[in-house]
């Protein structure tokens, strides 16, 4: 075996002797650079755990090196909670006894021994109403905008 066939067989160059190499591509440029990556013992991290407090770790990390030179983040926006709002619709989901209500009448349906009376239609009117307002004060609490809930 010829000495250029063997260097072509161990550099993966699978081009004949003679024939002109094909170009390499460029590899496209990063948007942004590699991640530095730092080891920490146990202790190590949960010590800037407890220094970062409720900010990410990274977030720490960075402001404590960099101080006034860290480029400013893309900050994710948290929904700011009203744990009032959403023990009050708990506690109404409780009172109601909703879920197993709606659940008995989803199995007499799927049966087909539900009774469609005139009844059933305010009950079903009841829990439709009162699954709205809940979905509407949980996304206020969430501190996101209530939907109007297709009133009928």
């Amino acid at each position: 075996m010829k000495r250029s066939s063997l260097v072509n067989m161990f550099t993966g160059n699978s081009a004949k002797a003679g024939s002109s190499p094909k170009p390499k591509k460029a590899k496209a440029k990063s948007k942004y650079p590699p991640p530095f990556s730092l080891r920490l013992s146990a202790e190590e991290r949960a010590y800037l755990e407890e220094l970062a407090g409720h900010q990410p770790l990274s977030t720490y990390i960075r402001s404590v090196l960099l101080g006034d030179r860290a480029h400013k983040r893309k900050t994710l926006r948290k929904p700011q909670i009203d744990e009032q709002k959403i023990a009050e619709v708990l506690a109404a989901l409780g009172e109601t006894h909703l879920s197993s209500n709606l659940n008995q009448l989803a199995k007499h349906a799927n049966m087909g021994t539900l009774d469609v009376s005139k009844n059933t239609e305010q009950q079903l009117d009841y829990a439709y109403q009162a699954i709205i307002t809940m979905r509407d004060t949980l996304l206020l609490a969430l501190g996101m905008k209530a939907g109007s809930g297709g009133q009928s």
